[in-house]
């Protein structure tokens, strides 16, 4: 197995220093660079400690050796794209740390700017955790197994409000939801 400790430390802009500091309890950076190289054995209890530190899920620091994983080449900036000084891998959706369950809603409809085929990834809240989602995108079971999405505007209470994307649409109101799913990252087929 390879670990990609080293390419998701730099991507997230960390010194080995930094992540050493990051972990609880904090570590050397002799150390993390031991892990990284693979001169030290990545164990369970490391992959845990170096993902929270990270801040992703500890199965995402280790890939297989016969599995491509997608590379970031270019930036695309003011200027227009530029070339990176050496390729690095991309972080994918599964890779999204933070806390909360992460959930998916495909869309088979166009709604305001979601268009047929693209997945929304979700990261569930807490109901009381709400004002963290105002005017975002959100999911919200409601009950007999069905849901609202839209645009959280208010919380009173038990009940949560949303704007519907589509325009026109009437606000929902859902009364004590088990929880919030914010929209976090949108994927989409070109």
């Amino acid at each position: 197995m390879i670990n990609r400790i080293r390419d998701i430390r730099k991507q997230k802009g960390m010194t080995l220093a930094d992540l050493a500091e990051a972990c609880d309890p904090p570590t050397t950076p002799q150390t993390v660079g031991r892990l990284e190289t693979g001169m030290r054995n990545l164990s369970l209890k490391w992959m845990e400690r170096i993902g929270a530190a990270l801040g992703v899920e500890p199965e995402m620091l280790v890939r297989s050796e016969n599995a491509a994983h997608p590379q970031v080449v270019a930036t695309l900036g003011q200027a227009g794209p530029e070339a990176l000084a050496s390729a690095r891998d991309a972080i994918l959706a599964t890779d999204l740390g933070g806390e909360g369950t992460l959930v998916v809603m495909t869309i088979d409809y166009p709604h305001g700017e979601y268009r047929p085929g693209d997945q929304l990834w979700l990261r569930q809240l807490a109901p009381e955790e709400a004002a963290r989602a105002v005017n975002r995108d959100v999911l919200v079971p409601k009950t007999g197994g069905r849901f609202a999405f839209g645009r959280l505007i208010d919380r009173q209470g038990n009940l949560v409000g949303l704007l519907p994307p589509g325009h026109g649409e009437k606000q929902q109101v859902v009364d004590s939801p088990a929880w919030i799913g914010v929209a976090e990252m949108l994927v989409r087929r070109l």
